[in-house]
């Protein structure tokens, strides 16, 4: 790979499940990752700016540093040094998708350097099937990764034994209604995956999963036709109750968001909200997220590009 090699990746949140999509709906946010990659000396050097500045490691340990490697090794090709850039601004460990993002942010900056340099050829279709077979492998599940890769609203699957076949993670990329707008009420506090995913009972009722799919279709046309229907469309019983002991201050605010009719839910695993609303009642959430004190709350429009490359 030529020395002097350099691309600029961008990559934004997501909020994952969104009520009763459980691990298949995801919707992107405009809150977006920045990363620049270049090719240098020997060694791998990281500088953060921003969201984990203070503790995310500098060197090859880095996950967007060990993706890109990783991606280029399996390509045939490696670096002889990596000099890297990440301007950061989706808060860690809150539901917001930051692994999943700087997981594509890592693979994406290595097919542009792959391309750049004329290794491979290949479609932007190509590229991004790339992007959310590879994330899926190393997320174990597609709700983040589709729609980091894709931007809008998604719904992503997968297929088969075999997660690493080019064929085994689908996903579909529907409109949302122009008036939709998201709201992410975001805690100090930080909440693992792997804590909320062990609340999860193995079994639910059959009535639960019956009422949730039913929740789930009506979701697809709430947020592609018809915003009335956000409040109705995310009622779910499959994780958010089960999850609440592990967030109880996430648990009293989407029930008082819940108790005036908008549309709340935990954003992924959590700890973050994520309210699906209109403009007219964007003020509400910030009025009753204020009232509970200790929320950033950040309203966004969906982000409709998905991951971004170009050599710099």
């Amino acid at each position: 790979m030529p020395v002097g090699t350099a691309v600029l990746v961008e990559v934004p949140a997501t909020s994952a499940n969104l009520g009763p999509g459980f691990d298949a709906f995801g919707l992107a946010l405009d809150l977006c990752d920045e990363v620049r990659a270049e090719v240098g000396a020997p060694g791998v050097r990281v500088r953060v700016e921003g969201q984990g500045a203070e503790a995310l490691p500098t060197d090859g340990r880095h996950l967007v540093a060990r993706v890109l490697l990783e991606e280029l090794a399996a390509a045939g090709f490696s670096a002889p040094g990596l000099d890297l850039f990440c301007r950061n601004v989706i808060p860690h460990g809150r539901g917001l998708g930051s692994s999943a993002s700087a997981i594509v942010a890592g693979l994406a900056a290595a097919r542009a350097l792959l391309r750049a340099a004329g290794v491979v050829q290949e479609s932007d279709v190509q590229t991004r099937q790339r992007l959310l077979t590879e994330s899926t492998r190393r997320e174990g599940h597609p709700d983040n990764a589709a729609p980091a890769v894709h931007g809008g609203f998604t719904i992503a699957w997968t297929r088969g034994e075999d997660p690493t076949h080019p064929d085994a993670v689908s996903s579909v990329r529907l409109p949302v209604h122009p008036d939709v707008r998201a709201v992410v009420c975001v805690p100090a506090e930080e909440l693992a995956t792997s804590r909320a995913r062990a609340l999860l009972p193995a079994t639910v009722p059959h009535a639960d999963a019956a009422l949730t799919a039913g929740r789930a279709g009506l979701l697809v046309h709430a947020l592609t036709s018809d915003p009335s229907l956000l409040f109705d469309a995310t009622e779910e019983r499959l994780h958010q109750a089960q999850r609440a002991p592990a967030m109880p201050r996430t648990a009293e605010l989407l029930a008082a968001l819940r108790a005036e009719g908008l549309a709340g839910v935990v954003s992924g695993a959590g700890p973050s909200a994520l309210t699906l609303t209109t403009a007219d009642r964007v003020a509400d959430v910030e009025r009753i997220a204020a009232s509970r004190g200790g929320w950033d709350v950040h309203d966004r429009p969906v982000h409709q590009r998905g991951v971004q490359w170009r050599v710099d």
